[in-house]
């Protein structure tokens, strides 16, 4: 999928925008790369000297992936976008470091009128680094 695509599906723009390339996506699952480099303006703050990627941007990241998923299920509804309403059960399992890829995959579990619940995991050479539910409403923007 190009970048365009991406910048279609959702509203996030960078810097903020923290989806890559999109692997695979189906009707209620998607898959989606991401890799930092390093040279981003939090890692001068995180950790100085053993630079990791903040959980909290591998959850981002993977709610993005989400609301690409989503973009698809939200189409007839304009004016409306995904906005993340809880996170559950989230387990950091691995590390994540400047110039690793991580792989976000996103399954969509249940739709009740508009609201949505996913599951997410973030993968990194085959190794769970997070795992979590999370659950999206579609708002008026």
């Amino acid at each position: 999928m190009t970048r365009q695509q991406i910048l279609d599906a959702i509203p996030h723009r960078d810097p903020f925008l923290l989806v890559d390339e999109i692997i695979e996506w189906e009707e209620n699952r998607i898959v989606c790369t991401k890799t930092f480099s390093g040279n981003e303006e939090f890692f001068a703050g995180h950790y100085p000297g053993f630079p990791l990627v903040p959980g909290v941007l591998l959850c981002e990241a993977t709610m993005q992936c989400g609301a690409i998923l989503l973009s698809r299920h939200l189409q007839g509804l304009e004016g409306k976008v995904p906005v993340a309403t809880r996170m559950n059960d989230v387990r950091f399992k691995r590390m994540v470091r400047p110039g690793e890829t991580f792989r976000m995959e996103v399954e969509l579990t249940e739709r009740l009128a508009d609201a949505f619940y996913l599951k997410g995991k973030v993968t990194v050479d085959g190794k769970v680094a997070v795992r979590f539910e999370f659950a999206c409403t579609a708002a008026s923007t």
